[in-house]
């Protein structure tokens, strides 16, 4: 959008440059607070403020809320994709945390754990939303209360919300809570007032900005690292072929976001790792053996539908393998290269197998079709990943050439450049 381009172009190369890294943080962080992550950054995301709120709505259509304390980002819904959200939070815990903020926007400044739980628990049974009080029931209460504690909702002012994973049954256990109602109002990004159903509330966030077919396409090159036109909209899919040079230009402007185009789609990545939740390719034994296990399952399910002439190749260039091939291949990597790997992940081969294709999902590298099989994408031909060697395996012995028996000073050997007898100058 040369709108946007022409606004960083009026500032300073610095400023210009400043106003990248704010857009960059509040993509990583929706919601940035002073003594949070990345919170050192917040009186710069405060002076560029106008520009900022400007570059977000024209680009993305988000809303942008900027103040001394906070600044909030007010980004699009994921959808029906269920890989996104805190990783550390189930969908009980999901729960939790709304009924939690229900309870609060009743609640005051102050008050006291037991207090907060019991009136949690009553929200969930007046909703209908199990509440056992067991022991997994308690972790994910607890989960919940943590991931307030962590973007700054709640404030343990004495004691600590994990009592309550254990029952806050006794004095000890107590705990006050004090509650940040600013950044309480804040949280809430999806359109609750206009939804009559959790399904249409959904809907509502993930609905694209004012721009329509603009918003919705480069909200999915700078959320997804994988877009392929085959999955948008054939309104959406021309759009972006038509303009992919001009919004890569953008990207790495405004996001420092490197794009490659492909037929098939475009990659955006991040040079410096910083605006992705998974890196890839990792460090873990199930990122490792992920990357390696790649090449093996593009070759293999190549080399099956080169021998069969009834399986034409897919329009989307994604390429069908099974659970039993995947299997076979990571069986086959934590075999040859034993020590490579931790002991505690590979002991179960299944559960390997379901580690892996889980990390491929959440990348975009490959998806279930809903028959039993999975479709790797065609990005995943753009790692190859070339081993230094096989450590663990026994490699044969080598010989050292046998050496001769003359030297360069003995007299006796053949001549080398600049030692013979016929030199100039030699008598």
């Amino acid at each position: 959008m040369t709108a946007v381009l022409d606004l960083l172009d009026e500032l300073p190369d610095i400023d210009a440059a400043n106003v990248a890294r704010c857009a960059r943080v509040l993509l990583r962080r929706p919601l940035l607070r002073a003594g949070g992550p990345d919170g050192d950054l917040l009186p710069l995301v405060y002076r560029h403020r106008v520009t900022l709120q400007e570059l977000f709505a024209r680009l993305l259509g988000y809303r942008l809320v900027v103040e001394r304390r906070f600044a909030r980002l007010y980004k699009a819904g994921p959808g029906a994709d269920d890989t996104r959200g805190e990783p550390h939070l189930t969908p009980h815990a999901y729960a939790y945390l709304a009924l939690t903020m229900a309870v609060l926007t009743g609640a005051g400044r102050q008050m006291l754990l037991s207090r907060l739980v019991a009136d949690v628990r009553a929200a969930a049974v007046e909703a209908g939303v199990p509440a056992p009080d067991d022991a997994a029931d308690r972790r994910a209460l607890t989960a919940a209360l943590r991931h307030l504690v962590h973007i700054g909702v709640l404030t343990e002012t004495e004691g600590t919300v994990a009592t309550a994973a254990d029952g806050v049954t006794s004095p000890a256990a107590e705990a006050l809570i004090t509650v940040d109602t600013d950044l309480l109002g804040q949280l809430l990004a999806g359109p609750v007032g206009e939804a009559g159903s959790p399904d249409e509330l959904v809907e509502l966030a993930a609905r694209p900005g004012p721009l329509d077919v603009a918003h919705a396409v480069r909200r999915r090159l700078v959320e997804d690292p994988v877009v392929l036109h085959a999955e948008l909209p054939a309104e959406q899919a021309d759009w972006l072929r038509r303009n992919h040079r001009r919004e890569s230009v953008v990207l790495e402007r405004c996001f420092n976001l490197r794009t490659e185009t492909r037929l098939e789609g475009i990659l955006a990545s991040d040079p410096e790792d910083y605006l992705t939740d998974v890196l890839f390719p990792g460090t873990s034994t199930v990122a490792r053996i992920a990357l390696l296990a790649l090449p093996r399952l593009l070759e293999g399910a190549e080399d099956a539908a080169d021998g069969a002439d009834s399986a034409p190749e897919r329009a989307d260039g994604r390429v069908p393998v099974t659970v039993n091939e995947v299997r076979g291949v990571c069986a086959d990597l934590v075999k040859s290269y034993p020590a490579a790997w931790s002991r505690q992940v590979t002991e179960d081969v299944d559960r390997l197998v379901g580690e892996v294709l889980g990390l491929l999902r959440r990348i975009r590298l490959a998806r279930p079709d809903g028959d039993g099989r999975w479709l790797l994408s065609p990005a995943a031909h753009r790692w190859l990943p070339e081993p230094d060697g096989a450590p663990e395996r026994e490699q044969p012995a080598t010989t050292p050439p046998e050496q001769p028996s003359w030297s360069l000073f003995d007299g006796n050997g053949p001549e080398a450049p600049g030692t013979g007898t016929d030199r100039e100058g030699d008598e």
